[in-house]
């Protein structure tokens, strides 16, 4: 029965596969890029959240992601360097003279990942989230999977995403909040391969009124150049 019931389930989506791990890139250890701030209508960014808008304020940051899950962020606004770190499920932000570390073990959703910039990686589904498939898009042939974070952490925050079932990387994404409210819709656009990764090179964030309320430019990416675990804690 079990067997027959997994054959249906392939007959109806066309053969693709409906695991979570044939979307991951599997390959990226690490990646730098430069995220440059295009469009950022604080108006309508506070549609979205009163805390949403904050990182559309810097003009540009250099942005470090290592596996499992770290991610540092540099950036320079009005004279004064921020430097932003996660690593697991501890976060530091730093300025000139403040300093401040915090436990996010039960607040997943101000943990910062690859998925913000549209790829997904194996090390998101260990600890992190849990995904279940939805369906193949008939329009665009794509896979949909709802993702949540693990139970326990006491968010039932939800994203629905869109993912390139050959490129692997996420072309929308729906961010749905405690409540099952959608908030805001992200669209990963214009992908380009590096070293065998494909990433998208632009963001255009809409809130609920479906205006496009930010829009975020990727640039001068690097894949796998071995980025140093101490780049990864505040010193």
């Amino acid at each position: 029965m079990t067997t027959l019931i997994a054959l249906a389930a392939v007959a109806l989506t066309g053969g693709q596969a409906t695991n979570i791990e044939n979307y991951v890139q599997g390959d990226l250890q690490d990646a730098t890029l430069v995220a440059r701030i295009i469009k950022g209508d604080q108006r309508e960014l506070a549609k979205i959240n009163k805390d949403f808008g904050t990182s559309y304020r810097f003009d540009s940051s250099v942005v470090y992601f290592k596996e499992p899950l770290k991610m540092r962020a540099e950036a320079h606004v009005e004279e004064t360097n921020v430097v932003y770190i996660i690593n697991g499920t501890t976060q530091w932000i730093r300025l000139p003279s403040y300093k401040y570390k915090t436990d996010l073990a039960m607040h997943p959703g101000r943990r910062q990942s690859l998925m913000d910039v549209g790829v997904l990686v194996p090390s998101l589904f260990t600890s992190f989230m849990d995904a279940k498939f939805i369906r193949m898009d008939r329009e665009t042939g794509e896979a949909i999977f709802d993702l949540t974070y693990k139970k326990g952490m006491d968010d039932s925050t939800r994203f629905r995403v869109w993912l390139d079932k050959t490129k692997k990387y996420v072309t929308k994404r729906e961010w749905y909040n405690q409540f099952s409210k959608e908030i805001a819709t992200f669209y990963y656009l214009n992908p380009v391969e590096v070293k065998g990764v494909w990433f998208p090179t632009r963001l255009e964030v809409k809130n609920t009124d479906n205006v496009i309320a930010g829009i975020t430019k990727y640039d001068s990416m690097k894949i796998n150049t071995g980025l140093p675990d101490s780049l990864f804690v505040s010193k």
